[in-house]
């Protein structure tokens, strides 16, 4: 009974970490999007999706509010993004997004998960060339037609549009994000929206094997314990 008692209290340690870890990249994110654009949800899109996804990953609201209020006293942490590129175990490429308040701290980090996993940090643009920067929304419906029409509309420069199992894709240029939302939301009100997001998706997939599994496991276990580092993109195929 005892040392099953102890791995519960040490399983539960464990997701006490994560959930704070996954509060505070939320709580910093939120800040830095309320304070660019506003802390009204409905005149900034990306906050309204930002906290929408918050809430599905049931960050509790004291947190999301305090992120705001934090925002409305203009005040605070000066926090900026950076992004850092390279590659990774079996020639896998990466790119990690931070928001910072000290980027020389930020990049020795982000340089020292790469230089201990024997992978190789690089300049910017040296693998994001690779993947396409992408607005995506994923939502219920079966009316492609009728959501390209709003789009085209809209003015929205749709890269692609994907019609599966009762959910509606929509892929736009990473620019293009507030358009198709806007133009979304006008015709067909409000959305809930299962994904609403900027992401990189990978032009092409690496399958790992032998070793180079394992190193890239600790690559993305390092990076992710970062707490700068705010999404991990990559093209290995797991």
């Amino acid at each position: 009974m005892g040392r099953a008692y102890q791995n519960r209290k040490e399983s539960m340690a464990k997701t006490s970490d994560m959930k704070a870890k996954l509060y505070s990249r939320y709580g910093r994110e939120i800040y830095v999007t309320a304070k660019s654009g506003g802390v009204d949800p409905d005149g900034n899109l990306a906050l309204r999706g930002l906290i929408d996804r918050a809430k599905k990953d049931q960050v509790p609201g004291h947190v999301i509010d305090k992120a705001l209020d934090k925002a409305k006293g203009g005040g605070g942490e000066d926090y900026s993004p950076a992004r850092y590129e390279g590659y990774g175990p079996g020639g896998s490429m990466a790119i990690i997004e931070c928001l910072t308040d000290n980027p020389n701290r930020t990049f020795g980090d982000v340089r020292q998960a790469f230089t201990k996993t024997k992978c190789k940090i690089g300049t910017q643009g040296s693998v994001s060339h690779m993947f396409d920067h992408c607005a995506i929304f994923v939502f219920a419906g079966d009316d492609e037609e009728a959501v390209l029409e709003a789009l085209m509309e809209g003015d929205v420069d749709v890269t692609d549009i994907e019609n599966e199992d009762g959910k509606i894709s929509v892929f736009a240029p990473n620019t293009e994000y507030f358009k198709a939302k806007t133009a979304l939301i006008e015709r067909f009100g409000e959305i809930d929206f299962d994904v609403d997001e900027i992401q990189f998706i990978p032009q092409s997939y690496t399958t790992l094997s032998g070793d180079d599994v394992a190193l890239f496991d600790k690559f993305l276990t390092m990076l992710n314990d970062l707490d700068d580092v705010q999404q991990v993109y990559h093209n290995v195929e797991i």
